[in-house]
């Protein structure tokens, strides 16, 4: 059940710089104690970030804490009365980037969750094992607890990115809970290749191999009061992605809150990978353990960097159960976003087919 208010004793308007990818250390605690404001940030303005880019939704959701397991909580905005389709951002992203998609999907009657993953966002940032299979335990668990608290039978989960990857983990422990996996552009399904990268060229490595001890955002906050200027700039993109709603830096600032906060979902995808981002479980070499009853459907942008290949080889794994590949054309990495109307009526037609062939229990 959703809690609308803060979870006393969670919530603190305080501003964490974490670097190191071990939250514990020293060096990452010293660093927090002496320069607390350092970063531009606070929870305070992460909701206020947060709410300017939920503004342009139409229809009512409610938003609130959901407690989970170890005192933590998940973020969660829901509209729903059926079998809801659940919404899992991706690396480094949150709720209000489901901006263009909220909307049109909720008008249609369909009902939905979107969630804070734990880690990101405004949900719980938890210290995250070493381990990466310990840790991706954490993100699924976290997954199956907030379930249980709303209360839900089934669900139609979809996963961007890092949330396809946690999505499909899911889906490998408790198939019995879905009614559709749809994978968008999912990160962390192909091994690295075992060849020789000549193509890397060698600022590049010296770079990766001097940044490796840090977070993938580490420099984001590392910047301080440049922060937000820094994303601004090398993430441009994002404001012609959302022109149509905001005409301002709305989403690269909300982006930025969302990133500044404590590192802690980030440091657990670190955890998870190997040297240039590369999982060290790929999915591929587990998704034949998924149940053959349970429908999966791929949604990749035909100008996107993630190979699409591997939705195509899981389709052969799979000749028996149904596998769909949908390419979203003109889109990219951030096909909810680029394709924003495609993209909808894509994941709407899943979701009626679900309702259609009487799994909608």
């Amino acid at each position: 059940m959703i809690i609308n208010q803060h979870i006393k004793g969670f919530l603190k308007d305080h501003v964490t710089l974490t670097v190191m990818a071990d939250e514990n250390s020293a060096l990452s605690w010293w660093i927090s104690s002496w320069l607390p404001s350092w970063c531009p940030t606070s929870l305070s303005y992460l909701i206020k970030a947060e709410n300017k880019i939920l503004k342009p939704i139409k229809v009512k959701f409610t938003q609130g804490y959901v407690p989970i397991s170890n005192g933590n909580y998940i973020w969660t905005l829901v509209q729903c009365h059926q079998v809801p389709l659940v919404l899992l951002h991706g690396f480094g992203g949150g709720v209000g980037l489901w901006v263009k998609n909220l909307s049109a999907l909720a008008l249609e009657g369909w009902p939905m969750f979107a969630l804070d993953m734990l880690g990101f966002g405004r949900s719980s940032r938890p210290t995250f094992g070493r381990d990466a299979k310990d840790a991706e335990e954490q993100f699924v668990q976290a997954l199956e607890d907030w379930r249980k608290a709303e209360g839900l039978e089934y669900m139609i989960l979809l996963g961007h990115d890092l949330g396809g990857y946690v999505s499909t983990a899911y889906a490998l422990k408790y198939p019995h809970r879905l009614k559709h996996l749809v994978l968008v552009e999912p990160w962390g399904f192909a091994a690295r290749p075992n060849v020789q990268e000549h193509w890397v060229p060698i600022w590049i490595k010296v770079f990766g191999a001097a940044m490796n001890p840090f977070n993938h955002l580490g420099l984001l906050r590392l910047a301080g009061p440049l922060g937000p200027l820094l994303l601004q700039l090398l993430r441009s993109d994002f404001k012609q992605k959302y022109a149509s709603v905001f005409a301002d830096d709305t989403v690269a600032d909300y982006i930025y809150h969302v990133n500044a906060q404590t590192a802690s979902g980030e440091t657990a995808f670190k955890n998870m990978t190997i040297p240039y981002a590369w999982p060290q479980h790929p999915m591929m070499n587990r998704v034949e353990m998924i149940s053959p009853s349970l429908p999966m459907t791929f949604i990749y942008g035909s100008r996107s960097s993630i190979d699409g290949q591997s939705g195509k080889a899981i389709q052969e794994m799979r000749p028996n159960s149904h596998t769909e590949i949908i390419v979203i054309q003109g889109a990219g990495h951030y096909v909810f976003a680029d394709q924003s109307e495609d993209f909808n009526q894509a994941v709407l037609k899943i979701c009626n087919n679900v309702k259609h062939n009487g799994k909608d229990e």
